[in-house]
């Protein structure tokens, strides 16, 4: 499989219901300046896909604080976005987003990212897009596998440190951790350190 990291993010304009339950056309590269975290999910009204939704709702935002757009996209018509956003949660659906979930019912988006399974719905696909417009992480789960949104997080705190710093983060790196130079001493100096 190839990688779309440290390549151009996949551009696309599709139809998306708003955090105000509007449709409005959504251009991924819009976004510039911002960062994205563009995050594909399988299908509405399914099992695993409510819990994730949500949980990147709680988070956003800490998101936003970073100034990060979270995006959601599955292979659903808008008009079943929205439909799942007006079912309440005690009935399977999703109640208020407050961030645009993209309809690919083409799916043409979740193909060019490399997620589509089988022709039919998308893995769980997360891309964490620079404000250049550079996918700099890429994480696929299977079906079953619900994603951790304090991961998604953690990895841009490490992205934005290591834009501002210049320094690269360790293993299991959390904001305000030391983290290492980029050089065969800095290594050395920080595995004498810590491990």
């Amino acid at each position: 499989m190839s990688t779309l990291v440290t390549n151009e993010a996949p551009d696309f304009t599709a139809q998306a219901v708003m955090p105000d339950d509007s449709f409005a056309e959504l251009t991924l590269s819009s976004y510039r300046g911002k960062y994205v975290v563009l995050f594909f999910y399988p299908l509405d009204f399914t099992f695993v896909c409510p819990s994730e939704i949500i949980a990147f709702d709680k988070a956003l935002s800490k998101f936003e604080e970073k100034n990060a757009q979270v995006i959601g996209v599955s292979v659903d018509s808008q008009f079943t976005h929205l439909a799942w956003k007006n079912t309440p949660r005690d009935r399977g659906g999703i109640g208020p987003i407050n961030y645009p979930l993209v309809a690919d019912l083409s799916k043409q988006i979740a193909a060019q990212y490399g997620v589509l399974f089988d022709g039919e719905v998308a893995l769980r696909g997360l891309f964490l897009i620079d404000k250049e417009g550079v996918v700099r992480h890429a994480l696929v789960n299977d079906l079953s596998l619900g994603r951790n949104v304090d991961e998604a997080l953690r990895v841009l705190d490490a992205l934005q440190f290591t834009e501002e710093h210049g320094e690269v983060c360790p293993a299991n790196w959390r904001e305000g951790e030391e983290a290492m130079q980029p050089t065969a001493d800095g290594v050395a100096e920080y595995l004498a350190k810590h491990t």
